[in-house]
């Protein structure tokens, strides 16, 4: 049977994304409709039409891509999270729409916007006209541990990468190389602490933490939790890699008596699914 259009998108936008994917000819034109939607039918045929093959010429272990361990990720990648987080991304999307789950879907801490291009791409692709693709971030890299009233980020040195500061023009861009660039695409710029008390996000359906940090991790969830809609997923991208990141989820699901089983995506990355 053959794959209907969409997820053939799908498939090829994660690929893309993390530089699995296309090879070394000419960029292809992704066909738009009227509307300035992408057309997935026309994309899918120009695919197989053109016999666009996809390659994998990133890393010489196929592995660490698929679960992003590659550091740094390929120069030019938009993620370095990896086809399995992203996997993840599509399943909770898949499940958000099926069930009519209410709410936009928000990233926090988005590097160069692949994460949530690829979120924009599921929606586009699922026919979802309505939620909004929320990024937010410093777009100036990690912050240095407030060690007084964080400790737990005692040993933290992130904020000394400058290779994770990336602005929001770049972000733009990268979002308009995919025609994905749209009202439906908001960036909140600026520290958490100052952003998200009063970000102006009414309704969550996907919560995607991305912070490293037990200062970053705790004001996510402090802030937006309460917005995720019954039935929503969280995510959190650094729960087995850091161990002050999945201190501060565990402090927060205890705090709240959260009991909602984690599942784990891949080698750091855990979700959940809003229960209550």
């Amino acid at each position: 049977m053959a794959t209907p259009p969409d997820r053939l998108y799908v498939d090829l936008l994660k690929r893309i994304l993390t530089r699995t994917g296309f090879d070394e000819r000419s960029p292809v034109a992704i066909p738009r409709l009227p509307d300035g939607s992408v057309d997935v039918g026309a994309l899918a045929a120009l695919v197989e039409r053109e016999d666009i093959q996809v390659m994998r010429r990133t890393s010489p272990d196929p592995v660490t891509r698929e679960v992003g361990l590659d550091w740094p990720p390929p120069a030019d990648a938009e993620t370095m999270i990896g086809t399995r987080r992203l996997d993840n991304l599509d399943r909770c999307i898949t499940d958000i729409v099926a069930n009519d789950v209410p709410g936009d879907l928000v990233e926090c801490g988005v590097w160069r916007g692949g994460a949530s291009i690829f979120m924009r791409g599921a929606l586009e692709a699922a026919g979802d006209d309505t939620r909004t693709v929320w990024m937010c971030d410093s777009f100036a890299g990690v912050p240095p541990p407030d060690v007084e009233q964080f400790p737990e980020d005692e040993l933290d040195q992130l904020w000394m990468f400058p290779e994770l500061a990336v602005g929001p023009d770049q972000v733009r861009r990268n979002f308009q190389r995919y025609n994905l660039l749209d009202p439906r695409v908001r960036l909140v710029a600026g520290w958490f602490k100052d952003t998200l008390p009063n970000a102006p996000i009414e309704s969550i359906s996907l919560l995607r933490a991305d912070g490293d940090m037990y200062e970053s991790t705790i004001q996510i969830l402090d802030n937006l939790y309460d917005k995720v809609s019954v039935g929503g997923w969280i995510v959190i991208d650094d729960y087995g890699a850091i161990e002050a990141c999945r201190k501060a989820a565990n402090d927060f699901r205890s705090k709240r008596g959260i009991t909602d089983p984690i599942e784990t995506v891949d080698w750091t990355a855990v979700c959940w699914r809003k229960g209550s």
